[in-house]
């Protein structure tokens, strides 16, 4: 696909307003011209059409991203993560199927956070059951939801509504409000300046009411990724599997040394199969996603 090594990239060093400032200064598309890009990149592998696409889209993923905050790790991170997963959206983005590319990229900008998010935080933390993940991912949006703004615990009332929200145990509630807290920006932090008024953090939060893909949103919860995840791993052989689960489904990830000698091959045969496997499991997971009503396809 094209080289996005011009594309501006949020680092430590530089500083997210920085970024969020660069990434404003590419324009977003008509509908058609977004179009007649994504033609151009299907028909024709343009790069510089995908490149107009993504840079378009920067602003999106990184307003997704910005509701991920809270997890204890690097935003920037997160936001790199999420412009991953925009790459991926416009690499497969079909425009005949007749939506936005907005509406299908936000499907793989979550996954591609939501994937980095459960490598980084072991499933011990977490929990096993698929109602302390629905938690895990949730309770913020919860606690927006009713006003708990307060810093440290939270007010037993609040624990109890939101534990019947979500269906889990109020001892479950307090227990992931500590380990989550403590990490977040202040929503009313400076973010950069736009004409004469201030921007805020809390200008790039996502406003649930406001795409058009809210409904997908809320029925994108984890129980119901893992479950697609399990089926769609049957597309890769014994192998591909393997290999998957063993570099970025596991714990504890092997090293490519390692694998390259548990199978006899180059470290760099396989990366190839790696890479090669997750593709096929993220077209799978998309395909899936269009059976459950989760994609809105033509």
């Amino acid at each position: 696909m094209a080289n996005y090594t011009s594309l501006p990239a949020p680092s430590p060093e530089q500083g997210l307003n920085r970024y969020m400032q660069e990434i404003r200064k590419f324009p977003l598309l008509e509908p058609e011209q977004e179009y007649m890009l994504a033609k151009r990149w299907v028909d024709h592998q343009d790069t510089d059409a995908a490149h107009q696409m993504v840079t378009s889209h920067l602003r999106l993923a990184a307003k997704i991203a910005m509701g991920y905050r809270g997890y204890g790790l690097p935003q920037a991170e997160v936001v790199s993560e999420a412009n991953v997963g925009l790459m991926q959206a416009v690499k497969r983005f079909d425009p005949e199927k007749g939506f936005r590319l907005a509406t299908y990229a936000m499907w793989w900008i979550r996954a591609s956070i939501q994937e980095y998010i459960l490598r980084s935080w072991s499933l011990v933390k977490l929990g096993t059951t698929s109602a302390q993940k629905k938690l895990f991912f949730n309770l913020r949006k919860a606690k927006n939801r009713i006003g708990a703004l307060e810093e440290g615990d939270l007010r037993p009332e609040n624990v109890a509504r939101i534990a019947n929200d979500l269906g889990v145990t109020e001892a479950e509630v307090v227990s992931m409000n500590r380990r989550m807290s403590g990490g977040d920006a202040s929503l009313n932090a400076t973010v950069g300046s736009e004409g004469e008024g201030t921007m805020q953090w809390q200008d790039w939060l996502e406003d649930e009411d406001a795409d058009q893909a809210s409904d997908f949103e809320a029925r994108d919860e984890m129980d119901t990724r893992r479950e697609m995840l399990t089926m769609a791993m049957d597309v890769l052989n014994d192998r591909e599997k393997d290999i998957l689960t063993q570099r970025r489904l596991s714990d504890e990830t092997i090293t490519l040394e390692d694998l390259s000698t548990q199978y006899d091959v180059s470290r760099e045969r396989i990366r190839q199969i790696e890479v090669r496997a997750f593709e096929k499991l993220q077209e799978r997971m998309v395909e899936l996603a269009r059976e459950k009503g989760m994609i809105t396809a033509a």
